[in-house]
């Protein structure tokens, strides 16, 4: 990602990681979770955490991925506990 190079492909993931790094919002209704998330392939992606207990998070938590509707055919992915 820091090279500037244009030769980049799409690559199958496992869908398996951990927390990096979080924070709950409290700002709007629901609270929400925003999350770095460090997948075994070893890439880190900026996402939310869902269906979780904001109390129970931790750095180091295993999750997986769920993908959200975001309508005209597009899903978003997101993470839950593993």
């Amino acid at each position: 990602p820091h090279c500037h190079s244009s030769d980049t492909a799409f690559v199958e993931a496992s869908g398996r990681g951990e927390i990096y790094s979080y924070s709950v919002t409290r700002q709007a209704k629901p609270p929400y979770v925003i999350a770095y998330v460090t997948l075994e392939e070893g890439v880190t992606m900026l996402t939310n955490i869902v269906d979780c207990d904001l109390e129970g998070l931790s750095i180091g938590q295993k999750v997986k991925v769920k993908f959200l509707d975001a309508g005209e055919g597009m899903a978003l992915p997101v993470f839950a506990p593993a």
